[in-house]
């Protein structure tokens, strides 16, 4: 397969996971926004979490001033000149997904394209008239389809590996990323939390649900949700789908996939990378410290994909 065609996969997948992904992020804040803030502030501070997460924070300031909830939303929902918006990565995904039309299937294209021309018209009408929650709900659904439409209908060949690779690199660096800023957000309590402290509770619990996770910890734990116990989940268990093993595995086993000898220092990245995250065990990275051993890690993951790229994704 040609770079330029792999790469335009890869990141059509990247992007459509990135939007999904800033819908979680986007949702959990908003509906924590409008949650009594028990002398924290006024709700601010939890809109202005995905600029910290994402590193937006100082473009948001040189555009728009001082922080304020609608341009907040607007910034990071449908602001076309944001790059990092949602509106901006369904644009890129689209024009990726354009450019290789002959290696997607016709099913795929039709649910892009519909995604791009539908988001295009919500931001006509604006969050305002279409709803916030409504809007996020209606992203992860479109991300839902696209790759329920992937996986029925694509040969598995390496346009089909390029995807997969894609979705699994953009949800690894999204779970530590959204870990780390709740970590710091609820406290460093590695204990269950008590009934003194609710705020750290809905803290966790809506990280849990912004990972599509709530079920599975309930399935799992007894307790109320804790950083210890979040953290093995959403690290160490294979078995979740947006966890970090999760995620692992998948690359591992995608790149191993992969024919050549151009790929090894990838391969061998993500190998490695997965056997610390199958050998290491929950009191070891809390001994470490959570937030040292997330910060630690969110490197590695960039560093596999600049890997990924020297690989198989440069042109000649």
């Amino acid at each position: 397969m040609l770079s330029r065609t792999a790469s335009d996969l890869y990141w059509m997948s990247r992007y459509l996971e990135r939007a999904e992904n800033l819908a979680r992020m986007l949702d959990v804040s908003y509906s924590l926004s409008l949650m009594p803030q028990d002398g924290r502030g006024d709700g601010l501070h939890e809109l202005a979490m995905p600029l910290l997460i994402t590193g937006t924070l100082e473009d948001y300031h040189e555009r728009h001033g001082q922080l304020h909830a609608e341009r907040l939303l607007h910034f990071f929902a449908l602001d076309a000149a944001n790059p990092a918006s949602i509106y901006s990565c369904l644009g890129a995904a689209r024009a990726s997904a354009h450019a290789v039309r002959g290696r997607i299937t016709a099913d795929m294209w039709e649910n892009i394209n519909a995604t791009w021309l539908d988001i295009r018209d919500i931001a006509q009408q604006g969050l305002s008239r279409y709803g916030m929650s409504r809007f996020c709900e209606w992203v992860k659904e479109r991300s839902h389809l696209f790759r329920g439409a992937t996986y029925g209908t694509i040969m598995r060949n390496d346009a089909f590996r390029f995807i997969r690779l894609g979705t699994f690199i953009e949800r690894a660096d999204n779970t530590l990323r959204l870990l780390d800023a709740r970590y710091e957000m609820a406290g460093d309590r590695a204990e269950p939390v008590t009934d003194g402290t609710a705020h750290a509770y809905y803290q966790w619990s809506a990280l849990l649900r912004a990972l599509s996770s709530f079920e599975a910890y309930t399935e799992i734990y007894r307790d109320a949700p804790g950083a210890r116990q979040v953290a093995e989940l959403l690290l160490l268990r294979a078995d979740v789908p947006r966890s970090l093993r999760a995620c692992s595995e998948e690359i591992d086993q995608i790149l191993a996939s992969l024919p050549g000898i151009n790929g090894r220092p990838a391969q061998r990245l993500a190998a490695e990378m997965d056997a610390r995250l199958r050998f290491t065990a929950i009191d070891e990275i809390l001994e470490e410290g959570l937030h040292a051993w997330l910060t630690d890690f969110i490197p590695l993951v960039r560093q596999l994909g600049d890997a990924i790229y020297s690989s198989y994704l440069e042109a000649a």
